[in-house]
């Protein structure tokens, strides 16, 4: 199942943690979770999200999405994303077109609930030092 499938499967919650987010396609498929109710937050690396050409930052908060910049002041290098608290996507793959169409990188997805549990623990750090 492709990252995108998996998101489009999530059925309560989406959190996600990114260094680079310029994907339209997969912030399009969080959008229509989110307008069927599924609960979506994220946190994006301050630096990438306010100066990455197609940068999904804005048009993730313009459409209602829980969305907070790292505080972070080395940045924020994860590539995460945790759905419905038991599955967990990360690796060296970032959410970007480069990712998805030039670059060589990796996404394990993890269907483990012990696993996730450990993720959403560092989304929750993260979440607490983020920015608006």
């Amino acid at each position: 199942m492709s990252l995108i499938e998996l998101v489009q499967h999530a059925q309560d919650k989406i959190l996600f943690m990114a260094y680079s987010f310029t994907d339209d396609d997969l912030a399009q498929a969080i959008l229509n979770r989110a307008s069927e109710g599924v609960v979506v937050a994220g946190v994006l690396d301050k630096s990438q999200a306010l100066s990455n050409k197609g940068g999904e930052y804005t048009h993730l908060l313009e459409n209602g999405i829980d969305v907070l910049l790292d505080g972070n002041r080395h940045g924020m290098h994860h590539k995460v994303i945790i759905i419905d608290e038991r599955i967990v996507v990360t690796g060296s793959y970032n959410f970007s077109n480069n990712a998805k169409t030039r670059n060589d990188e990796n996404s394990l997805i993890l269907h483990n609930q012990e696993i996730a549990q450990l993720y959403l623990e560092e989304f929750d750090r993260v979440w607490e030092i983020a920015e608006d």
